[in-house]
């Protein structure tokens, strides 16, 4: 059991939803840091071949997840961590969707509703200093920016992605930047991760010894295409790669059995058809692949450099001792290609407008370089498909939480945990209360508090219920059992099942074989659907 070596002063203010026991100590700082579009088998210590100790070392003084689920995408995977809620609730039923088929619809706002409340309000309002910097893609008016959802200090990127070096991107409008609240001018030149760091740094100082905790929101929106590095990182993987993309997902799904992250007995997924085998490729087609993977690597690389920066100031300042860190991706890894993929006419042609994928001057700033399904799927070992998907290729990500109230270090931890668990887990460490008067709706995710301080074997029970629906594609959870739909449009009578206890790479449907099961689930599905405000093409 792992033993939280604290006294324990329970507060005697009322709470509505959780009650809080605050350590003799004080409230602990909680420092939570997303990579954006990380890959599941990427990181060293998931067994992953690309050099990232600051982030390994966490987990070696903490816990590392193998079961942590998010949303398919990055929008509502945000609205659902900075809300406790179902994607729907929050906001963003559909990223990038303001409507539902041009009609204004509860769930479609493309923003944090008004359904929930976002926690760092609650946070700053029960004593806390809120910061946030990196990727905010919760909205464009400054009704939505950071501030409002409760953040004291910001600088971050409105959209969901851009250069790294300067203001250009795939969209005609470019990228905009807001410090606070007000929009701001992006440093030209300087590299996005590195400015993050500096500002959280800066920030996270200027109140270091006032006595209030702070909860930091590092939004780092590094491995998130386009693939750009700084000079010195362009070379750091070269020839790494050059044995190409299959051979990769097979030595990753080997690497992920060889460090604990999945059992022994797990069967590799059958390879996807739509991707051109490696074998088949040309010469010179190998070679521009395999740049791709050593951009994408030495963007890891580099984002884990600056984490180390970040917890090395915490420890040469005195505060990494009383902060709570959690490490998180936000969804699989991603497969969308702006600058050569035909599904998108409109972005493809500002893309290659504004930049040259030349051999040369790839991972450059003049360059927009993503990785695409090939890569995505080697990144999403051992599981089917990748971002975008709600099979657990697209909505399986790493999680590591380490430090202050965590009581156990170097496990490898497969209870199932979702994102919508940490606003619960944020609240209780804060002592802050959730309203309960109906004016918003109740979290959906639970605490992990208990979890952690190694006084619970589970974070959620068998008959815990996650249901999601994104761009036509569902799916629900109950315990080990999952229904799921693969194709859009959505239509019922096209989900598949699966127990994930002894198939996680989703690869034997029983749909046919457990028809009762997949009946029940099917029943929970609509109840619970309707209680989300899911909305189908019937409902209109």
């Amino acid at each position: 059991m792992i033993l939280r070596a604290t006294v324990l002063i329970f507060l005697s203010l009322t709470l509505s939803q959780y009650s809080y026991a605050a350590p003799e100590s004080g409230r602990p700082n909680i420092l939570l840091i997303v990579a954006d579009d990380l890959g599941y088998a990427d990181l060293g210590v998931y067994g992953g071949d690309i050099d990232t100790p600051n982030i390994d070392s966490l987990a070696r003084e903490g816990i590392l997840f193998t079961q942590f689920h998010t949303a398919p995408l990055c929008e509502p995977t945000r609205a659902m961590l900075l809300s406790g809620n179902n994607n729907h609730v929050a906001g963003v039923a559909r990223q990038g969707s303001n409507g539902l088929a041009g009609i204004p619809v509860a769930g479609y706002e493309n923003r944090l509703s008004d359904r929930i409340l976002p926690f760092p309000k609650l946070l700053r309002n029960s004593g806390y200093h809120t910061y946030t910097i990196g990727k905010w893609h919760l909205g464009l008016e400054q009704e939505h920016w950071p501030n409002v959802a409760g953040f004291e200090r910001s600088f971050n990127l409105l959209q969901g992605g851009g250069s790294y070096f300067d203001t250009r991107s795939f969209r005609k409008s470019g990228s905009f930047f807001v410090a606070d609240n007000a929009l701001t001018d992006y440093p030209d030149g300087e590299y996005a991760t590195e400015v993050y760091t500096d500002k959280l740094i800066s920030f996270i100082d200027e109140n270091k010894n006032d006595g209030q905790p702070f909860f930091a929101y590092a939004a780092f929106t590094s491995p998130h295409w386009p693939l750009q590095v700084p000079d010195d990182y362009l070379n750091l993987y070269a020839g790494k790669y050059d044995d190409g993309y299959d051979v990769l997902r097979e030595r990753r799904f080997d690497s992920l059995k060889e460090a604990g992250i999945i059992p022994l007995d797990s069967k590799l997924p059958s390879r996807n058809d739509g991707i051109t085998p490696w074998n088949e490729l040309s010469p010179e087609e190998q070679q521009k692949e395999a740049r791709k993977m050593e951009l994408y690597a030495a963007m890891v690389d580099n984002l884990d450099d600056h984490i180390g920066r970040l917890i090395r100031y915490l420890k040469d300042n005195g505060l990494y001792e009383d902060t709570l860190v959690v490490f998180m991706a936000d969804n699989g890894a991603a497969a969308e290609d702006f600058y050569n993929s035909s599904a998108w006419p409109e972005y493809r042609e500002q893309t290659r407008a504004t930049f040259d994928n030349a051999y040369e001057k790839m991972g450059t700033a003049d360059s927009f370089v993503s990785y695409g399904a090939q890569w995505a799927e080697a990144g999403s070992a051992p599981f089917r498909r990748h971002k975008g998907h709600v099979s657990e290729g697209g909505i399986v990500a790493p999680m590591i939480i380490s430090g202050k109230g965590v009581g156990a270090a170097n496990v490898i931890e497969s209870a199932y945990a979702t994102v919508m668990d940490l606003a619960p887990t944020f609240l209780e460490i804060a002592g802050a209360s959730y309203p309960d008067d109906g004016s918003v709706k109740p979290i959906l995710g639970e605490s992990m508090t208990d979890f952690l301080a190694g006084k619970s074997e589970a974070i959620h029970d068998q008959e815990y219920v996650t249901v999601l629906s994104h761009r036509g594609r569902a799916f629900l959870r109950k315990g080990d059992w999952k229904i799921m739909t693969t194709d859009h449009p959505f239509d019922e009578s096209k989900f598949e099942l699966y127990d994930l206890s002894v198939d996680p790479g989703e690869s034997n449907n029983l749909a046919l074989s457990e028809p009762e099961k997949l009946a029940e689930l099917i029943e929970i599905w609509r109840v619970e659907r309707k209680k989300m405000g899911i909305i189908l093409p019937e409902d209109l």
